[in-house]
Protein backbone atom coordinates (compact mmCIF):
# COMPACT_ATOMS: atom_id res chain seq x y z
CA UNK A 1 0.00 0.00 0.00
CA UNK A 2 1.39 3.49 -0.98
CA UNK A 3 2.03 6.02 1.35
CA UNK A 4 -0.88 7.82 0.07
CA UNK A 5 -3.22 4.94 -0.29
CA UNK A 6 -2.27 4.49 4.03
CA UNK A 7 -3.08 8.72 4.49
CA UNK A 8 -6.90 8.66 2.07
CA UNK A 9 -7.94 5.24 4.16
CA UNK A 10 -6.63 6.86 7.66
CA UNK A 11 -8.56 10.08 6.30
CA UNK A 12 -11.94 7.55 5.46
CA UNK A 13 -11.41 6.57 9.34
CA UNK A 14 -11.40 9.41 10.88
CA UNK A 15 -14.17 10.57 8.75
CA UNK A 16 -16.39 8.30 9.69
CA UNK A 17 -15.73 7.81 13.16
CA UNK A 18 -16.42 11.40 13.47
CA UNK A 19 -19.79 11.24 11.60
CA UNK A 20 -20.69 8.51 14.19
CA UNK A 21 -19.98 10.06 17.19
CA UNK A 22 -22.46 12.67 16.08
CA UNK A 23 -25.03 11.31 14.43
CA UNK A 24 -24.38 9.00 17.99
CA UNK A 25 -24.66 12.68 19.90
CA UNK A 26 -28.01 13.76 17.61
CA UNK A 27 -30.03 10.77 18.59
CA UNK A 28 -28.83 11.43 22.13
CA UNK A 29 -29.84 14.87 22.42
CA UNK A 30 -33.03 13.77 20.73
CA UNK A 31 -33.89 11.37 23.74
CA UNK A 32 -32.82 13.95 26.29
CA UNK A 33 -34.74 16.59 24.64
CA UNK A 34 -38.50 14.55 24.93
CA UNK A 35 -37.55 13.60 28.34
CA UNK A 36 -37.30 17.46 29.24
CA UNK A 37 -39.53 18.99 26.83
CA UNK A 38 -42.41 16.22 28.36
CA UNK A 39 -41.32 17.08 32.18
CA UNK A 40 -41.85 21.05 31.18
CA UNK A 41 -45.21 20.29 29.69
CA UNK A 42 -46.58 18.34 32.59
CA UNK A 43 -45.44 21.31 35.61
CA UNK A 44 -46.57 23.83 32.97
CA UNK A 45 -50.04 22.21 32.74
CA UNK A 46 -49.91 23.37 36.82
CA UNK A 47 -49.21 26.32 36.35
CA UNK A 48 -46.10 26.66 38.27
CA UNK A 49 -44.93 29.99 38.90
CA UNK A 50 -47.53 32.08 37.57
CA UNK A 51 -48.56 32.92 41.48
CA UNK A 52 -45.26 35.29 41.13
CA UNK A 53 -47.93 37.52 39.05
CA UNK A 54 -49.37 38.49 42.15
CA UNK A 55 -46.37 38.07 45.11
CA UNK A 56 -43.99 40.38 46.49
CA UNK A 57 -41.37 37.97 46.83
CA UNK A 58 -40.95 37.55 42.90
CA UNK A 59 -37.22 39.32 42.20
CA UNK A 60 -37.38 42.45 39.43
CA UNK A 61 -35.93 41.87 36.17
CA UNK A 62 -34.47 44.38 34.08
CA UNK A 63 -35.11 44.39 30.48
CA UNK A 64 -32.11 45.49 28.20
CA UNK A 65 -32.64 46.30 24.30
CA UNK A 66 -30.14 47.82 22.79
CA UNK A 67 -31.05 49.71 19.35
CA UNK A 68 -29.10 50.88 16.52
CA UNK A 69 -31.23 52.47 13.69
CA UNK A 70 -34.19 50.46 14.51
CA UNK A 71 -36.58 53.42 13.75
CA UNK A 72 -38.53 50.90 11.48
CA UNK A 73 -39.60 48.61 14.10
CA UNK A 74 -38.92 50.41 17.43
CA UNK A 75 -42.38 51.82 18.40
CA UNK A 76 -44.23 48.53 18.21
CA UNK A 77 -41.21 46.29 19.99
CA UNK A 78 -41.35 48.82 22.53
CA UNK A 79 -44.65 48.79 23.39
CA UNK A 80 -44.75 44.74 22.89
CA UNK A 81 -42.27 44.83 26.04
CA UNK A 82 -45.03 47.32 28.02
CA UNK A 83 -47.44 44.55 27.68
CA UNK A 84 -45.25 42.15 29.39
CA UNK A 85 -46.80 40.59 32.10
CA UNK A 86 -44.90 40.78 35.75
CA UNK A 87 -45.14 42.79 38.62
CA UNK A 88 -41.89 43.92 39.02
CA UNK A 89 -39.57 45.10 36.01
CA UNK A 90 -38.21 47.94 34.04
CA UNK A 91 -37.29 48.44 30.39
CA UNK A 92 -34.04 49.75 29.34
CA UNK A 93 -33.90 50.51 25.86
CA UNK A 94 -30.46 51.85 24.78
CA UNK A 95 -29.78 54.11 21.63
CA UNK A 96 -26.30 53.19 20.65
CA UNK A 97 -25.36 56.15 18.54
CA UNK A 98 -28.13 55.47 16.05
CA UNK A 99 -28.06 57.58 12.54
CA UNK A 100 -31.79 57.33 12.03
CA UNK A 101 -34.91 58.50 13.94
CA UNK A 102 -34.98 56.12 16.41
CA UNK A 103 -34.26 58.46 19.45
CA UNK A 104 -36.95 60.93 18.16
CA UNK A 105 -39.53 58.59 17.45
CA UNK A 106 -38.96 57.31 21.25
CA UNK A 107 -39.03 60.73 22.45
CA UNK A 108 -42.64 61.31 20.63
CA UNK A 109 -44.16 58.54 21.42
CA UNK A 110 -43.29 57.82 25.15
CA UNK A 111 -43.32 61.55 26.32
CA UNK A 112 -39.72 61.52 26.95
CA UNK A 113 -37.96 64.06 29.10
CA UNK A 114 -33.55 63.96 29.98
CA UNK A 115 -33.71 63.31 33.47
CA UNK A 116 -30.77 62.96 35.73
CA UNK A 117 -30.00 59.89 36.90
CA UNK A 118 -27.39 58.36 39.27
CA UNK A 119 -25.27 56.38 36.50
CA UNK A 120 -22.85 53.94 38.03
CA UNK A 121 -20.12 52.84 35.75
CA UNK A 122 -19.28 49.01 36.69
CA UNK A 123 -18.36 47.75 33.34
CA UNK A 124 -16.28 50.39 31.28
CA UNK A 125 -18.40 51.34 27.96
CA UNK A 126 -18.60 54.57 25.39
CA UNK A 127 -20.12 57.59 26.91
CA UNK A 128 -23.84 58.14 28.03
CA UNK A 129 -24.89 61.30 26.35
CA UNK A 130 -28.09 61.95 28.11
CA UNK A 131 -30.71 59.55 29.87
CA UNK A 132 -34.97 59.51 29.15
CA UNK A 133 -37.72 58.95 31.23
CA UNK A 134 -41.23 59.74 30.64
CA UNK A 135 -43.94 62.08 31.74
CA UNK A 136 -46.42 59.74 31.42
CA UNK A 137 -47.30 57.71 34.38
CA UNK A 138 -48.38 54.73 32.13
CA UNK A 139 -44.79 54.46 31.11
CA UNK A 140 -43.28 54.74 34.27
CA UNK A 141 -40.78 51.63 34.05
CA UNK A 142 -39.33 52.51 30.59
CA UNK A 143 -36.18 54.52 30.08
CA UNK A 144 -34.12 55.30 27.20
CA UNK A 145 -30.25 55.09 27.33
CA UNK A 146 -28.54 57.49 24.96
CA UNK A 147 -24.81 56.72 24.23
CA UNK A 148 -21.85 57.02 21.89
CA UNK A 149 -21.70 54.20 19.30
CA UNK A 150 -19.85 51.66 20.88
CA UNK A 151 -19.55 49.16 17.37
CA UNK A 152 -20.94 46.45 19.09
CA UNK A 153 -24.01 45.04 20.71
CA UNK A 154 -22.15 43.84 23.83
CA UNK A 155 -20.74 48.13 24.24
CA UNK A 156 -24.52 49.01 24.24
CA UNK A 157 -25.50 46.07 26.78
CA UNK A 158 -23.22 46.84 29.15
CA UNK A 159 -24.26 49.86 29.29
CA UNK A 160 -27.99 49.13 30.35
CA UNK A 161 -26.38 46.68 32.99
CA UNK A 162 -24.63 49.67 34.54
CA UNK A 163 -28.28 51.48 34.72
CA UNK A 164 -29.86 47.91 35.83
CA UNK A 165 -31.56 48.60 38.98
CA UNK A 166 -32.70 44.45 39.62
CA UNK A 167 -30.73 41.94 40.80
CA UNK A 168 -31.48 39.95 36.75
CA UNK A 169 -31.36 41.04 33.71
CA UNK A 170 -33.16 40.26 30.23
CA UNK A 171 -30.89 40.53 27.20
CA UNK A 172 -33.08 40.95 23.93
CA UNK A 173 -33.34 42.98 20.46
CA UNK A 174 -35.03 46.09 20.04
CA UNK A 175 -36.59 43.89 16.13
CA UNK A 176 -37.87 41.17 18.64
CA UNK A 177 -41.48 40.75 19.88
CA UNK A 178 -41.59 38.67 23.27
CA UNK A 179 -44.67 36.92 24.64
CA UNK A 180 -46.52 38.58 27.48
CA UNK A 181 -45.54 36.09 30.16
CA UNK A 182 -42.14 36.00 29.14
CA UNK A 183 -40.06 37.37 32.09
CA UNK A 184 -42.75 34.77 34.05
CA UNK A 185 -41.48 31.78 32.49
CA UNK A 186 -37.86 32.60 32.48
CA UNK A 187 -37.74 33.34 36.01
CA UNK A 188 -39.62 29.76 36.97
CA UNK A 189 -36.48 27.71 36.75
CA UNK A 190 -34.76 30.15 39.08
CA UNK A 191 -37.12 30.04 41.96
CA UNK A 192 -37.64 26.35 41.16
CA UNK A 193 -34.17 24.93 41.12
CA UNK A 194 -33.21 24.48 44.77
CA UNK A 195 -29.44 23.40 45.41
CA UNK A 196 -27.86 25.23 42.13
CA UNK A 197 -27.99 28.90 41.63
CA UNK A 198 -29.36 29.02 38.09
CA UNK A 199 -27.12 32.26 36.92
CA UNK A 200 -29.15 32.06 32.84
CA UNK A 201 -32.36 30.90 31.81
CA UNK A 202 -33.07 30.59 28.10
CA UNK A 203 -36.26 29.83 25.78
CA UNK A 204 -37.13 29.15 22.69
CA UNK A 205 -36.81 32.21 19.24
CA UNK A 206 -38.80 31.67 16.15
CA UNK A 207 -38.99 33.51 13.14
CA UNK A 208 -41.46 36.30 12.80
CA UNK A 209 -41.41 36.60 9.27
CA UNK A 210 -45.05 36.08 7.58
CA UNK A 211 -46.20 35.95 11.17
CA UNK A 212 -48.91 38.33 12.30
CA UNK A 213 -48.97 41.19 15.18
CA UNK A 214 -50.72 43.55 16.48
CA UNK A 215 -49.43 46.59 18.43
CA UNK A 216 -46.42 44.28 19.36
CA UNK A 217 -48.33 41.28 20.14
CA UNK A 218 -48.42 38.26 17.80
CA UNK A 219 -51.93 37.58 17.09
CA UNK A 220 -51.32 34.19 14.41
CA UNK A 221 -48.27 32.27 13.56
CA UNK A 222 -47.11 31.02 10.19
CA UNK A 223 -44.24 29.31 8.78
CA UNK A 224 -42.60 31.93 7.07
CA UNK A 225 -43.67 31.91 3.17
CA UNK A 226 -40.04 32.55 1.65
CA UNK A 227 -37.71 30.38 1.56
CA UNK A 228 -34.43 31.61 3.23
CA UNK A 229 -36.44 32.41 6.40
CA UNK A 230 -38.20 29.05 6.63
CA UNK A 231 -35.03 27.19 6.45
CA UNK A 232 -33.47 29.76 9.59
CA UNK A 233 -37.60 28.58 11.42
CA UNK A 234 -36.58 24.67 10.55
CA UNK A 235 -33.00 25.41 11.70
CA UNK A 236 -34.34 27.08 14.81
CA UNK A 237 -36.65 24.62 15.90
CA UNK A 238 -34.07 21.77 15.28
CA UNK A 239 -31.26 23.98 17.43
CA UNK A 240 -33.82 25.34 20.31
CA UNK A 241 -35.92 22.24 21.09
CA UNK A 242 -34.44 19.50 19.92
CA UNK A 243 -30.52 20.83 21.02
CA UNK A 244 -30.65 22.88 23.78
CA UNK A 245 -33.32 21.20 25.72
CA UNK A 246 -31.42 18.29 25.62
CA UNK A 247 -28.15 19.98 26.70
CA UNK A 248 -30.57 21.36 29.82
CA UNK A 249 -31.30 17.99 30.86
CA UNK A 250 -27.35 17.77 31.41
CA UNK A 251 -26.89 21.02 32.38
CA UNK A 252 -24.81 21.23 29.57
CA UNK A 253 -25.94 24.13 27.94
CA UNK A 254 -23.48 25.52 25.46
CA UNK A 255 -24.74 29.33 25.45
CA UNK A 256 -28.13 31.35 26.08
CA UNK A 257 -29.21 33.22 22.70
CA UNK A 258 -28.48 36.78 22.67
CA UNK A 259 -31.80 37.58 21.30
CA UNK A 260 -33.44 36.49 24.61
CA UNK A 261 -31.72 35.52 27.84
CA UNK A 262 -32.30 35.71 31.60
CA UNK A 263 -28.78 36.56 33.46
CA UNK A 264 -27.86 37.21 36.88
CA UNK A 265 -26.43 40.41 37.08
CA UNK A 266 -23.92 40.17 39.86
CA UNK A 267 -22.56 37.27 38.10
CA UNK A 268 -22.49 39.06 34.67
CA UNK A 269 -21.28 42.12 36.46
CA UNK A 270 -17.95 39.84 38.09
CA UNK A 271 -17.26 38.31 35.03
CA UNK A 272 -16.63 41.33 33.20
CA UNK A 273 -20.26 41.96 31.41
CA UNK A 274 -20.11 41.27 27.82
CA UNK A 275 -16.93 41.68 25.56
CA UNK A 276 -17.14 44.35 23.12
CA UNK A 277 -14.57 42.87 21.06
CA UNK A 278 -16.26 39.79 20.90
CA UNK A 279 -18.53 38.69 17.41
CA UNK A 280 -20.30 35.95 19.63
CA UNK A 281 -20.75 37.97 22.55
CA UNK A 282 -23.52 36.32 24.30
CA UNK A 283 -21.64 32.94 23.89
CA UNK A 284 -18.57 34.62 25.14
CA UNK A 285 -20.89 36.04 28.38
CA UNK A 286 -21.93 32.64 28.77
CA UNK A 287 -18.36 30.93 28.39
CA UNK A 288 -16.93 33.40 30.97
CA UNK A 289 -20.13 33.42 33.39
CA UNK A 290 -19.40 29.44 33.54
CA UNK A 291 -15.98 29.90 34.76
CA UNK A 292 -16.28 32.42 36.86
CA UNK A 293 -19.04 30.27 38.68
CA UNK A 294 -16.09 27.52 38.64
CA UNK A 295 -13.71 29.92 39.69
CA UNK A 296 -15.35 30.78 43.09
CA UNK A 297 -17.05 27.62 43.55
CA UNK A 298 -20.26 28.57 42.76
CA UNK A 299 -22.87 25.41 42.06
CA UNK A 300 -24.54 26.84 39.16
CA UNK A 301 -27.11 25.46 36.57
CA UNK A 302 -28.02 26.89 33.21
CA UNK A 303 -31.57 26.29 32.18
CA UNK A 304 -33.44 26.01 28.73
CA UNK A 305 -37.72 25.74 28.29
CA UNK A 306 -39.38 24.72 25.38
CA UNK A 307 -41.55 26.97 24.80
CA UNK A 308 -41.40 29.72 21.85
CA UNK A 309 -41.35 33.31 23.83
CA UNK A 310 -39.45 35.21 21.24
CA UNK A 311 -40.11 36.27 17.62
CA UNK A 312 -37.32 37.70 15.69
CA UNK A 313 -36.96 38.94 11.96
CA UNK A 314 -35.03 36.48 9.65
CA UNK A 315 -32.77 38.20 7.08
CA UNK A 316 -34.53 37.60 3.53
CA UNK A 317 -31.62 38.24 1.52
CA UNK A 318 -28.28 36.25 1.17
CA UNK A 319 -26.43 39.29 1.52
CA UNK A 320 -27.79 40.00 5.36
CA UNK A 321 -27.68 36.39 5.73
CA UNK A 322 -24.06 36.17 4.81
CA UNK A 323 -23.05 38.80 7.14
CA UNK A 324 -24.94 37.55 10.01
CA UNK A 325 -23.71 34.23 9.89
CA UNK A 326 -20.08 35.30 8.85
CA UNK A 327 -20.32 36.89 12.17
CA UNK A 328 -21.69 34.16 14.01
CA UNK A 329 -18.35 31.67 13.25
CA UNK A 330 -16.12 34.05 13.58
CA UNK A 331 -17.62 34.85 16.82
CA UNK A 332 -17.05 30.91 17.33
CA UNK A 333 -13.34 30.77 16.22
CA UNK A 334 -12.83 34.27 18.73
CA UNK A 335 -14.11 32.10 21.48
CA UNK A 336 -12.08 29.14 20.59
CA UNK A 337 -8.98 31.12 20.69
CA UNK A 338 -9.56 32.94 23.56
CA UNK A 339 -10.61 30.34 26.26
CA UNK A 340 -8.85 27.44 24.46
CA UNK A 341 -7.17 26.72 27.89
CA UNK A 342 -10.53 25.24 29.38
CA UNK A 343 -10.22 22.34 26.38
CA UNK A 344 -10.60 19.38 28.24
CA UNK A 345 -9.72 20.97 31.66
CA UNK A 346 -11.22 18.92 34.75
CA UNK A 347 -11.34 22.61 36.48
CA UNK A 348 -14.17 23.48 34.72
CA UNK A 349 -15.81 20.25 35.12
CA UNK A 350 -19.31 19.53 32.34
CA UNK A 351 -17.92 22.94 30.57
CA UNK A 352 -14.36 21.94 30.11
CA UNK A 353 -15.16 18.04 29.76
CA UNK A 354 -18.41 18.24 27.57
CA UNK A 355 -19.10 22.00 26.40
CA UNK A 356 -15.99 22.92 24.90
CA UNK A 357 -14.91 19.52 23.14
CA UNK A 358 -18.47 19.29 21.59
CA UNK A 359 -18.23 22.80 20.43
CA UNK A 360 -14.25 22.65 19.08
CA UNK A 361 -14.71 19.51 17.18
CA UNK A 362 -19.00 19.36 16.40
CA UNK A 363 -19.12 23.28 15.52
CA UNK A 364 -16.17 24.79 15.02
CA UNK A 365 -14.32 22.12 12.64
CA UNK A 366 -17.74 21.14 11.03
CA UNK A 367 -17.48 23.15 8.15
CA UNK A 368 -13.84 22.43 7.40
CA UNK A 369 -13.82 18.60 7.64
CA UNK A 370 -16.99 19.05 5.16
CA UNK A 371 -15.10 21.10 2.92
CA UNK A 372 -12.03 18.65 2.98
CA UNK A 373 -14.65 15.43 2.34
CA UNK A 374 -15.84 17.44 -0.61
CA UNK A 375 -11.96 18.21 -1.73
CA UNK A 376 -11.03 14.45 -0.62
CA UNK A 377 -14.19 13.00 -2.78
CA UNK A 378 -13.63 15.30 -5.94
CA UNK A 379 -9.87 14.07 -5.89
CA UNK A 380 -10.73 10.16 -5.63
CA UNK A 381 -13.33 10.77 -8.34
CA UNK A 382 -10.39 12.17 -10.59
CA UNK A 383 -8.48 9.29 -10.09
CA UNK A 384 -10.68 6.76 -10.33
CA UNK A 385 -10.67 5.49 -7.18
CA UNK A 386 -14.49 6.39 -5.71
CA UNK A 387 -16.61 3.27 -4.41
CA UNK A 388 -19.58 4.48 -5.59
CA UNK A 389 -22.50 2.12 -4.25
CA UNK A 390 -20.52 2.31 -1.07
CA UNK A 391 -20.75 6.86 -1.12
CA UNK A 392 -24.22 6.76 -2.63
CA UNK A 393 -25.03 4.18 0.47
CA UNK A 394 -23.65 6.44 2.89
CA UNK A 395 -24.75 10.17 1.32
CA UNK A 396 -28.18 8.56 1.10
CA UNK A 397 -28.20 7.68 5.22
CA UNK A 398 -26.56 11.58 6.28
CA UNK A 399 -29.69 12.54 4.05
CA UNK A 400 -32.32 10.56 5.69
CA UNK A 401 -31.02 11.10 9.60
CA UNK A 402 -30.68 14.51 8.98
CA UNK A 403 -33.78 14.68 7.48
CA UNK A 404 -35.68 12.23 9.93
CA UNK A 405 -34.15 14.30 13.34
CA UNK A 406 -35.44 17.61 11.67
CA UNK A 407 -38.95 16.14 11.15
CA UNK A 408 -39.13 14.93 14.94
CA UNK A 409 -37.78 18.27 16.58
CA UNK A 410 -41.27 20.03 14.42
CA UNK A 411 -43.66 17.70 15.38
CA UNK A 412 -42.77 16.79 18.68
CA UNK A 413 -42.74 20.97 19.30
CA UNK A 414 -46.12 20.97 17.51
CA UNK A 415 -47.57 17.90 19.31
CA UNK A 416 -46.48 19.72 22.32
CA UNK A 417 -47.83 22.94 21.77
CA UNK A 418 -49.69 23.12 19.21
CA UNK A 419 -48.29 26.38 17.83
CA UNK A 420 -49.69 26.28 14.08
CA UNK A 421 -53.37 25.96 13.81
CA UNK A 422 -53.64 23.78 10.94
CA UNK A 423 -51.50 20.59 9.96
CA UNK A 424 -51.49 21.94 6.46
CA UNK A 425 -48.99 24.75 7.89
CA UNK A 426 -47.06 21.75 9.91
CA UNK A 427 -46.33 19.82 6.44
CA UNK A 428 -45.59 22.88 4.29
CA UNK A 429 -42.57 23.49 7.26
CA UNK A 430 -41.82 19.34 7.13
CA UNK A 431 -41.36 19.80 3.17
CA UNK A 432 -38.43 22.02 3.99
CA UNK A 433 -35.30 19.56 5.43
CA UNK A 434 -35.54 18.15 2.40
CA UNK A 435 -34.22 20.52 0.46
CA UNK A 436 -32.41 21.78 3.54
CA UNK A 437 -28.90 19.59 2.53
CA UNK A 438 -28.51 20.77 -0.94
CA UNK A 439 -29.57 24.31 -0.71
CA UNK A 440 -29.09 25.89 2.71
CA UNK A 441 -26.69 23.64 4.63
CA UNK A 442 -23.90 25.00 1.55
CA UNK A 443 -24.63 28.47 2.64
CA UNK A 444 -23.71 27.58 6.13
CA UNK A 445 -20.74 25.64 5.32
CA UNK A 446 -19.59 28.63 3.12
CA UNK A 447 -20.15 31.18 5.54
CA UNK A 448 -18.24 29.72 8.52
CA UNK A 449 -15.83 29.46 6.56
CA UNK A 450 -15.59 32.82 5.72
CA UNK A 451 -16.15 34.11 9.28
CA UNK A 452 -12.73 31.75 9.88
CA UNK A 453 -10.59 33.77 7.45
CA UNK A 454 -11.80 37.38 8.74
CA UNK A 455 -10.72 35.73 12.43
CA UNK A 456 -7.51 34.48 10.99
CA UNK A 457 -6.92 37.52 9.15
CA UNK A 458 -8.34 40.44 11.50
CA UNK A 459 -10.65 41.97 9.19
CA UNK A 460 -12.07 44.69 10.26
CA UNK A 461 -16.16 44.50 11.51
CA UNK A 462 -19.10 46.92 12.95
CA UNK A 463 -22.55 46.20 14.39
CA UNK A 464 -24.23 46.73 10.63
CA UNK A 465 -27.22 47.83 9.78
CA UNK A 466 -29.75 44.18 9.27
CA UNK A 467 -32.45 46.44 7.38
CA UNK A 468 -35.36 45.22 8.85
CA UNK A 469 -38.68 44.84 6.84
CA UNK A 470 -41.34 45.22 9.52
CA UNK A 471 -43.81 43.19 11.14
CA UNK A 472 -47.12 42.36 9.59
CA UNK A 473 -49.68 44.32 11.36
CA UNK A 474 -53.47 43.15 11.76
CA UNK A 475 -55.59 46.05 10.47
CA UNK A 476 -59.30 45.13 10.89
CA UNK A 477 -61.54 45.16 7.61
CA UNK A 478 -58.08 45.08 5.45
CA UNK A 479 -55.82 42.83 4.21
CA UNK A 480 -51.65 42.20 6.40
CA UNK A 481 -49.62 43.43 4.16
CA UNK A 482 -45.79 44.37 5.58
CA UNK A 483 -44.78 46.75 7.60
Amino acid sequence: MSFWQTIGRIYESSVFVYGTVLLFIYAMLAVFSMIAVRAYARKDKLGQGYMLNSSPLAPGITVLAPAYNEGLTIIYNVRSLLTLNYPKYEIIIINDGSTDNSLEQLITEFDLVQVDFAYNVKIKTQPVRKIFKSTNPAYAQLMIIDKVNGKSKADAVNAGINAASYNYFLCTDVDCILDKNTLLELIKPVMQEGKKRVIATGATLRIANSCEFDQGVMTRMRPPRQLLPRFQEVEYIRAFVLGKMGWSLLNCVPNVSGGLGLFDKEVAIRSGGYDHSSFGEDMELMTRMCRYAHDNKINYAIRYIPKTLCWTEAPESVKIFNRQRTRWARGLAQLMFSHFGMFLNPRYGKMGLIIFPYNFFFELLAPLVEITGIIYYIIMICLGQINWPTAVMLLVFVYTYSVMITTIAILWDQLTFRYYRTWKEVAYLCMTPFMEFFLYHPLIVLFSLRGYYYFLTGKKSTWGNMQRRGFRQNVPGAKTAAV
